[in-house]
C-alpha cells in the first residue's frame, strides 16, 4: 500500500506541479508554435527571396551572355574596321599610284598618236606622189635647163664669131672711114 500512496502522491503532486506549471507549458508551447510559425513563414520569406535572386541571376547572366556576345560582336566590328581602313588606305595608294602611271601612259599614248601608222602611210603616200611630180617636173626642168644652156652656149658662140667678126670688120671700117674721110 505504500507504493499505492506513494503513487497517489506522486500523481497529486504531478497534478500539483503540472496546475502550477501548465500555464508556463501552454505559453512556452504556444511560444515554440509562434516560432515555428515564424520560422516557416521566414523560410518562405527567404525562400521566395532566393527564387527571385535565382531568376535574377538567371536573367542577368543571360544579359551576361547576350552582353559578352555584343561585346565580342563590337571587338569583331571593330577590329574589321580598322583591318578595312588599312585596306582603303592601301588601295587609296595603290589608286594614286596607278593614276599617275595612267597619265603616264595616256602621254605615251598621245607620243605615239603624233606617229600615227595609217595617217603616216597615207602622208607617205602623199609624200611619194609629190615627190613623183617634182621630181617628174624636175627632170623636165632639168631637160630645159640644159636645153637653154646648150642654146645660151650656142648663141654665147654665135655672139663670139659676131663680136669676132665685128672686130675684123670695125678695123676695116675704121680703115674705110678714114679712107673716105682723106
Amino acid at each position: 500500500m505504500l507504493t499505492a500512496r506513494k503513487l497517489e502522491k506522486i500523481i497529486e503532486l504531478e497534478d500539483n506541479l503540472r496546475a502550477e506549471y501548465q500555464a508556463k507549458l501552454d505559453a512556452g508551447t504556444a511560444e515554440i508554435e509562434r516560432c515555428q510559425q515564424e520560422l516557416t513563414e521566414q523560410r518562405t520569406r527567404l525562400q521566395a527571396t532566393i527564387d527571385t535572386q535565382l531568376e535574377t541571376i538567371a536573367d542577368l547572366s543571360k544579359k551576361a551572355t547576350t552582353t559578352q556576345k555584343l561585346e565580342q560582336q563590337n571587338r569583331e566590328l571593330f577590329n574589321r574596321s580598322e583591318n578595312m581602313k588599312k585596306e582603303v588606305a592601301a588601295q587609296k595608294q595603290r589608286i594614286k599610284s596607278l593614276q599617275s602611271d595612267l597619265a603616264r601612259e595616256r602621254e605615251e599614248i598621245q607620243a605615239l598618236k603624233q606617229f600615227d601608222p595609217v595617217k603616216m602611210k597615207k602622208n607617205l603616200d602623199a609624200s611619194k606622189k609629190k615627190l613623183a611630180e617634182k621630181t617628174g617636173a624636175n627632170e623636165v626642168l632639168q631637160k630645159s635647163l640644159n636645153k637653154t644652156k646648150a642654146e645660151n652656149a650656142e648663141l654665147q658662140r654665135k655672139i663670139q664669131e659676131l663680136e669676132s667678126k665685128l672686130a675684123e670688120l670695125e678695123p676695116a671700117e675704121k680703115t674705110e672711114e678714114e679712107a673716105e674721110a682723106a
